[in-house]
């Protein structure tokens, strides 16, 4: 098996906590008929350079029926502020339109095989995989992005179309492992694409 989910992979469950007080599984999300979780973080530029484009998509498809749940699993040993009070306040500050959910044993993170900061990943409504990677191609400056993978792919699903371009490499920070340099990558991660 591939580090990173494969495409037709069910999702796996998980049990987190989130900055509403509340603890979430993945049936939580069953009737939504297409599920987005992305992995993120507080302090990752490429993530703060994309917030408000990921924003305006997560309006954008709310209104479809799309559900969008954001998973931090950095240890906030490596990074203090990416810790969950300071998700708490993140969200508080920001009023983002997700979910924020924490995953601090990093189990999840591994199940998903997410790879950096910020990693998407969405799936249908049997929860198989139909597209991973990138939202858009350059989440540091979003303004500047010409290419929009995520949009794209929710686009084709929800017009009853194959998505055309089911993987892309995410571009972002690596995800911060517990006990292993900033910069460390499980040896069997490898680029999508």
């Amino acid at each position: 098996m591939a580090y990173t989910l494969n495409i037709g992979e069910k999702a796996p469950d998980f049990k987190l906590p989130a900055t509403d007080g509340k603890t979430y599984r993945l049936s939580y999300f069953d009737e939504a008929p297409v599920l987005v979780i992305f992995f993120t973080c507080n302090h990752c530029p490429y993530v703060i350079g994309s917030d408000e484009s990921t924003r305006q998509t997560v309006l954008k498809y709310q209104e479809k029926g799309v559900k969008f749940m954001a998973i931090n699993s950095n240890s906030k040993n490596t990074y203090p502020e990416d810790s969950f009070p300071d998700m708490i306040k993140r969200m508080e500050l920001n009023k983002f339109p997700w979910l924020y959910l924490y995953d601090e044993s990093q189990e999840t993170a591994y199940a998903y095989g997410a790879l950096k900061t910020p990693h998407f990943y969405i799936f249908d409504k049997d929860r198989k995989l139909i597209y991973t990677g990138r939202a858009l191609d350059n989440p540091r400056e979003a303004s500047k992005s010409t290419v929009f993978d995520l949009e794209k792919a929710l686009d084709e699903h929800l017009s009853g179309k194959p998505v055309s371009t089911p993987l892309t490499n995410p571009i972002g920070c690596n995800i911060k492992w517990e006990g292993k340099d900033a910069k460390w990558m499980p040896p069997e991660a490898c680029d999508l694409v």
